[in-house]
């Protein structure tokens, strides 16, 4: 059996990156499941429980749902969320998140608290056992992981979220005792930023990413991508440089610490490609490259490259874009 840990958003809806969790977990239940041990997903969910977020963790296959809630599980806390993980757990299958910052945090805990082992960033699973990426995804480990409960994250993006035949998920519902020196650390206080320019929203669901990197030049640079940017109905992404040079705001960041996005296309204007910007990236299904370097790691790893300036480039693009729309 393997347990998965969903994130819900404010609407309650289950997160984009748990919905892979979940796919994952379905489609490889044989294999994270043991030989005597049925191979069922479960899913489990702290806090509130829409009737959104149940018809979502049907259609995903889902076999069960416990609901764990209580004044103390409110507020988030890794100790404390962790084991109460940790009490519903299968005593052999698998325990999975997503590899979020809070999926992490989490799984984390629960291996310690277990005494088992762990494994971050898997992509797949088979009989040899699991596959995960390293060095931000520049490579592969294989590894078996042993013991009577594997716990383990996906990475980012790692599988797309598919649904199935919906199931009829029972749902139990959990009121688990916490210690109290679990709840010493615990969130005190929310503050949520409301401004357009904090909200990476647009970034991460968009079809469409122009990328920019140090190539545009200066702060002044980005006239023509963010032109190409209107033009697609997309969104602009950047890289660390152009945020640590303070050109562009953190939010537009594409990387390992930046976002992770997975586009239709990805339009990389002036990026030469580094382990942590690939690593935001992995998700494109088109990469398309702009750039003077034709022995750049970005133009390589390019489905489509154009070697030249930038702004020579997209400058075209742009005035045959306007041309054809009149």
């Amino acid at each position: 059996m393997t347990l998965v840990f969903v994130e819900t958003d404010e609407s309650g809806q289950v997160a984009l990156t748990s919905a892979e969790a979940l796919t994952f977990a379905r489609t490889n239940a044989d294999v994270l499941a043991a030989d005597s041990f049925s191979a069922g997903v479960e899913a489990a969910v702290i806090g509130a429980l829409t009737e959104a977020a149940t018809e979502q963790l049907a259609a995903l296959g889902v076999d069960r749902i416990h609901h764990l809630e209580t004044a103390d599980l409110e507020a988030y806390s890794a100790p404390a969320w962790a084991q109460a993980l940790v009490d519903i757990a299968p005593e052999t299958g698998a325990v999975l998140a997503s590899g979020t910052p809070r999926g992490m945090e989490l799984m984390t805990h629960v291996a310690v608290r277990t005494g088992e082992r762990m494994a971050a960033n898997v992509v797949a699973a088979d009989e040899e056992g699991l596959l995960r990426q390293v060095l931000g995804g520049a490579a592969f480990e294989r590894l078996q992981v042993g013991g009577d409960l594997q716990v383990l994250t996906l990475a980012g993006h790692a599988c797309n979220p598919e649904e199935t035949t919906p199931t009829t998920p029972e749902i139990f519902t959990h009121s688990p005792e916490t210690a109290a020196e679990d709840l010493r650390v615990r969130v005190v206080r929310t503050e949520v930023e409301t401004a357009d320019d904090n909200d990476t929203s647009g970034l991460t669901q968009a079809r469409a990413v122009v990328g920019a990197g140090r190539g545009v030049g200066s702060e002044n640079g980005f006239g023509e991508v963010l032109e190409l940017v209107d033009h697609l109905g997309g969104a602009l992404g950047v890289s660390r440089v152009v945020t640590g040079l303070g050109w562009r705001p953190h939010t537009e960041q594409v990387g390992q610490t930046g976002s992770r996005i997975t586009p239709d296309v990805y339009i990389a204007c002036g990026i030469s490609g580094a382990i942590q910007h690939m690593a935001g990236i992995e998700g494109a299904k088109t990469l398309i490259a702009i750039n003077t370097d034709e022995e750049s790691t970005m133009v390589q790893r390019a489905d489509y490259a154009i070697i030249g300036d930038l702004h020579e480039v997209i400058g075209a693009v742009n005035e045959e874009i306007r041309n054809r729309r009149g």
